[in-house]
């Protein structure tokens, strides 16, 4: 734990993290909410304490939301770790390849690619409100999904990973045209995996407060589990809403961070 850190600090954080666990396990994306609070409430701590501390956190929430997701939603598990197993090795090489990347290039990007998702929602009011379809999944689509949301994602996870999760949802959505209760759950597995993977990083580089972190994790853990509730029962057009807001969130930060942030 940080000796400088104030209770009032600390129990911002400790909200933030609440916060950002309902919102990765409704939609993906609470790193948007709890890494910059950890910036803010460490200005004098490293970024890759910071980093790695995020993910010591993330990574419980996630798991706990995956948990209940498997137990009530209908899920292929199989499908899933494997997705979730490339999705491993590419935020692994993202993490490695981190370093060297200009965010100044990456956030225009990544804007513009939040852009046409938020369109894609928006213009297809039905998209992953439809009952999945009953029957394996093709082998196409599954080696596509491991490619995309797999490979691809996971290695923007590793590199810069702030939206994975709505990200995830949405490519699995479009590609084995899973309803959007469904593919949420199918995300959060393979986020498991991604934080997996980066974290096992960050603690060989012992770049983690393992205190803060832990205490970080309990609320992320509760926020969590409550988001995953709410989804299951209300549903994916409960989750298009959340996702919608979240993107809409996502672009604000990333425009403000590139033109306006000091």
């Amino acid at each position: 734990m940080p000796p400088d850190i104030s209770l009032f600090t600390l129990t911002m954080l400790c909200l933030a993290a609440l916060a950002a666990g309902w919102i990765d396990a409704v939609v993906g994306g609470g790193g948007l909410l709890l890494l910059p609070a950890l910036l803010v409430g460490l200005p004098h701590t490293p970024a890759a304490y910071v980093l790695g501390t995020n993910k010591s956190t993330a990574i419980v929430g996630t798991t706990a939301a995956a948990i209940t997701y498997v137990r009530k939603a209908p899920i292929d598990v199989r499908t899933a770790l494997r997705i979730g197993l490339a999705a491993m090795a590419g935020s692994v090489a993202g993490a490695f390849f981190a370093a060297g990347i200009n965010s100044e290039v990456l956030r225009p990007l990544i804007m513009a690619v939040l852009l046409g998702v938020l369109a894609f929602v928006l213009f297809r009011p039905a998209f992953g409100t439809a009952p999945a379809p009953s029957g394996p999944v093709s082998r196409t689509r599954v080696v596509a999904a491991v490619l995309v949301a797999g490979l691809g994602i996971g290695f923007y996870d590793g590199l810069i990973g702030p939206g994975t999760g709505a990200f995830l949802i949405v490519a699995l959505t479009a590609i084995l045209h899973m309803d959007l209760v469904s593919s949420s759950a199918t995300a959060k597995v393979v986020n498991v995996c991604t934080n997996i993977g980066a974290l096992t990083m960050f603690a060989i580089q012992g770049t983690v407060l393992w205190q803060l972190g832990a205490l970080l994790a309990l609320f992320n853990l509760v926020g969590g589990m409550v988001g995953a509730r709410m989804a299951l029962k209300r549903g994916a057009g409960f989750v298009r809403g959340v996702l919608v807001v979240v993107v809409v969130a996502l672009l604000c930060k990333l425009a403000y961070d590139q033109w306006l942030a000091v």
